[in-house]
C-alpha cells in the first residue's frame, strides 16, 4: 500500500506521515529532506543556485546520513529547499529514488508536495493536508524559537507566503492537490483529530480493496 500524503510547510502531513507510518507498519520518507539536504549541500559547495546542472549534481551526490536533523529544519534550510526545488533537473535527479522507495516490498508513505500528482499518482491513499498561513507561519515560528533563531511572526508569515507563492507556481511538479485526494484542513484540528481524519481516509480504501477481492 502506497499513502501519498502532499501539502503546505507547517500543515501538520509530516506528523500524520509518521504516525500512519507507525500504525501501518509501513517505511516512511519526508521527501523535503531530501530538498533540504540538496539546498544545504549547495550553500556549503557555495554552488550557484542558477546553475541547474550543478545542482543536479549535487543532488545526485546526496548522503543524508551527512546532514543532523536539526541542520535540516533551519528556515536557511526551508528557503533552499523552495529554491532548488523549483528545479527540474533537480526534481528528475531525485524522482527515482523517491519512486523506488515508495515501490519497496509492501508499500511505504510519502510526505511531500507532489507525491499524489508526479512521484506516486498511482498511490492507493491521497491526502492533501492544508492550514491557513497564519496558523502554519505561528506554528512554525514556535518551532524556530524554541531553536534560537529570530525572526518574527510577520517575517514568517511573509516567508510562507512566498515559498506557497513558489511552490504552487514553478513550472515543473508544481504543488497543488490531487484530483483524487482527500482533503484534511488542520487549522482548527488538534494532530490526533487530523490522524484520526486521515486514518479514516485510509481504512475506506483498504475496505474497498476488500470488498472488491470478495468472491
Amino acid at each position: 500500500m502506497i499513502i501519498a500524503i502532499d501539502g503546505t510547510l507547517a500543515s501538520g502531513k509530516g506528523t500524520i506521515a509518521r504516525r500512519l507510518s507507525g500504525w501501518y507498519g509501513l517505511a516512511h520518507m519526508d521527501t523535503g529532506r531530501l530538498y533540504r539536504a540538496t539546498g544545504i549541500a549547495a550553500l556549503k559547495k557555495s554552488v550557484d543556485f542558477d546553475d541547474p546542472a550543478a545542482l543536479a549534481d549535487v543532488a545526485r551526490a546526496l548522503d543524508l546520513n551527512d546532514f543532523s536533523e536539526e541542520e535540516l529544519r533551519t528556515a536557511e534550510a526551508g528557503q533552499a529547499a523552495s529554491k532548488v526545488a523549483a528545479v527540474p533537473e533537480v526534481r528528475s535527479a531525485l524522482l527515482e529514488l523517491q519512486r523506488a522507495f515508495a515501490h519497496q516490498s509492501g508499500g511505504a508513505v510519502l510526505d511531500g508536495r507532489d507525491i499524489g500528482t508526479v512521484v506516486c499518482p498511482e498511490a492507493d491513499v491521497k491526502l492533501w493536508v492544508d492550514a491557513s498561513v497564519e496558523v502554519r507561519a505561528t506554528r512554525r515560528w514556535k518551532e524556530l524559537t524554541e531553536k534560537g533563531e529570530t525572526l518574527s511572526l510577520e517575517e514568517m508569515i511573509a516567508q510562507l507566503k512566498e515559498r506557497d507563492d513558489r511552490d504552487k507556481n514553478r513550472a515543473d511538479a508544481p504543488m497543488i492537490a490531487a484530483a483524487d485526494s482527500v482533503l484534511i484542513d488542520t487549522t482548527h484540528l488538534t494532530i490526533d483529530a487530523a490522524v484520526d481524519k486521515a486514518r479514516a481516509a485510509v481504512e475506506a480504501v483498504i475496505a474497498q480493496k476488500s470488498e472488491r477481492s470478495e468472491p
